[in-house]
This record gives structure tokens, C-alpha cells and sequence, in this order.
């Protein structure tokens, strides 16, 4: 079959396509025929050497998140499994390739309407999305500022605030990103590379209730300031290179809650489950801003360090 992997930890480069056995269902597992892989953030991270074991030790093929049809089962699994369309995370690796063997447990079937690449594109950003909102306790009414907000993640956290009834303000880098912002629920579009971002932000607001980080650095520095007293600031990525580092005394000094969701495994199934069923029913839509072939998953890893993506990108195998 087709893969694309790595020998090495590196820059883009390192990722190669090439050829790789086919994998066999083994007992209580299923074989996915992949459609589209699935790719994060981490994931460039770990190929860079960064993020720790996330995706073993090369050589390897990377990726963590599939979409396609289960194919063939092995022993101990139900056979009408078989023809299903799911999507899965893949254990860490192996996504980057034309098929994957997963535990039978692990697959979710995706809902009748919904397209697969959409449904890929909601497997890890949705889930989390769908957790930090509850995790937060969105009200209608509050203030949110997404970070990010053009991004995966922060796109669907935009949208999901915005039918909890929030105000919301979304902060994205450059004016394309700004500008796909308000169709999606945001009241307020602000780009944090020009300077004075947060005055316009406290101008239109007064001040905001909830900041979902998903920047870090300065920027997620400067959006605590933000912050009204009884706040509530959860971090969910760092697009600048490092976490906005606020300290509990920080948050305590300011009456400012930190929240930090820690939720099991079968909450977090439950949280991509519900994500496919509101997108499913046309309440939530992924915003899928490129797409690049297999072979070219270097190419989507370089997109997204140079912070020229909008949206997810996914890998279209098929």
C-alpha cells in the first residue's frame, strides 16, 4: 500500500511517501480503508522531535486520525462491521497511509448525511471543542474571546459559543483569517499582529469573560489582562511556540479561574460523538481550508508551521 513515513525526527522533509505492507485485522480489530487522514498540530510537533512519545519512535508511519470504510475484521468481531463508514484515531500512528488496523472499539461510525472529510475534520478538533465549552460552562450572554479562532479548533469553539447564546470575539493573524470570522458567529473580529488589538477588543466589549487560548505567548498574556473578575481562562494551544504560562497566583491575584479539563477516555468518545451529531443535523460545520494529496503530507505539515492555514487540513488518500 501507499504510506508516507519517517526515519527520523526533522524538518518537513523527513516525511517520505513510499510503499509499506498492508496491515491484516488482527483478533478484535478492524481494517479501515482510508479516505482522509486527519492532521494536528501535535503531529508536526512530534515529527519535529517536540512533543515526546506521542507517535513512538521512528521509523514509523505518523498520523492519528483516519476516515474510510472498515473493510475486513478479525477474529472476535462482529462482520457487520464490515461496510461501515467511520472515522478513528489510530493508537498514535499509522494514519499517513491507504489502510489502518484499529481496535474494533475504537472506530465511530459516522452519522447518515454527514460527509466523511467532514467527519475527519471533527474527529479530534471537535471532540475537543465540544469538551472545553462544557468544561468552561459557556452562558448565554457572556463575553468569549476565541484565540485562534480561524484555526481547527477555535473555528467550531466560535461557533459552539455563539449557540450557547455568548457574545463572541474572535482573534485571528492576518486579514484573510479576520475576515472568515463573522460567518461563523463571531460579533467582533479582531487581528492580534496589529497593534493596539486588545484596546479595540476592550473598546467593543468592556472586557471579556472567558478566553479559550489557543495561541499562547504574549497574545494569550494579553488576553487574560482581559479578563473581568470571576473569569475563566482555559489554554488549548500555542500557535505562537509556548503556552501563555499564567501562573495560579496570577489568575488568584485577579479572581480569574484556570481551567484545566482532565476527562477520561469514555467522556472524550462521547464529546467526538456528540461533535458528528451536531454537524450531522447542520449546527456545526468544520471549516476545511486545504487538503493536500498523500503524498504531499509534507507539504501540509509545512502549511501549518508557517501559519498559513485556515481551518483543518486533511490528507485526501482517495
Amino acid at each position: 500500500m501507499r504510506a508516507v513515513g519517517i526515519r527520523g525526527f526533522g524538518g518537513p522533509e523527513v516525511l517520505v511517501p513510499g510503499s509499506a505492507p498492508d496491515p491484516v485485522a488482527g483478533p478484535g480489530q478492524v481494517l479501515v480503508e482510508v479516505a482522509h487522514a486527519n492532521i494536528t498540530f501535535v503531529e508536526t510537533q512530534f515529527r519535529a522531535g517536540r512533543s515526546g512519545p506521542f507517535g513512538g519512535a521512528p521509523p514509523l508511519i505518523p498520523g492519528n486520525g483516519v476516515g474510510g470504510v472498515i473493510t475486513a475484521v478479525g477474529a472476535a468481531v462482529d462482520p457487520a462491521l464490515t461496510g461501515r463508514r467511520v472515522v478513528s484515531a489510530t493508537g498514535g500512528s499509522g494514519a499517513y497511509a491507504e489502510r489502518v488496523a484499529v481496535d474494533a472499539a475504537a472506530p465511530i461510525e459516522v452519522p447518515d448525511g454527514l460527509a466523511l472529510d467532514a467527519a475527519v475534520a471533527l474527529l479530534a478538533d471537535g471532540r475537543t471543542a465540544t469538551m472545553l465549552v462544557d468544561a468552561v460552562g459557556v452562558r448565554p450572554g457572556e463575553r468569549v474571546l476565541v484565540e485562534a479562532a480561524a484555526g481547527g479548533v477555535g473555528s467550531l469553539l466560535v461557533q459552539l459559543a455563539a449557540a450557547a447564546g455568548a457574545r463572541v470575539v474572535g482573534l485571528a493573524g492576518g486579514e484573510r483569517k479576520v475576515s472568515l470570522l463573522p460567518e461563523l458567529g463571531a460579533e467582533v473580529a479582531v487581528d492580534y499582529r496589529r497593534p493596539g488589538w486588545a484596546d479595540r477588543v476592550r473598546a467593543a466589549t468592556g472586557g471579556v469573560d472567558i478566553v479559550f487560548d489557543g495561541v499562547g505567548g504574549d497574545v494569550g498574556r494579553t488576553a487574560f489582562t482581559l479578563l473581568d473578575r470571576g473569569g475563566r481562562m482555559v489554554s488549548f494551544g500555542l500557535a505562537s511556540g509556548e503556552w501563555a504560562g499564567i501562573t495560579a497566583e496570577d489568575a488568584a491575584a485577579r479572581d480569574v479561574t484556570l481551567v484545566r479539563p482532565d476527562v477520561p477516555p469514555a467522556r472524550l468518545r462521547a464529546y467526538a460523538e456528540r461533535a458528528l451529531a451536531e454537524a450531522a443535523a447542520g449546527r456545526l460545520r468544520p471549516l476545511i481550508g486545504q487538503r493536500f494529496p498523500l503524498d504531499q503530507a509534507a507539504d501540509a505539515h509545512a502549511a501549518i508551521e508557517s501559519r498559513a492555514t485556515v481551518g483543518k487540513t486533511l490528507l485526501d488518500v482517495r
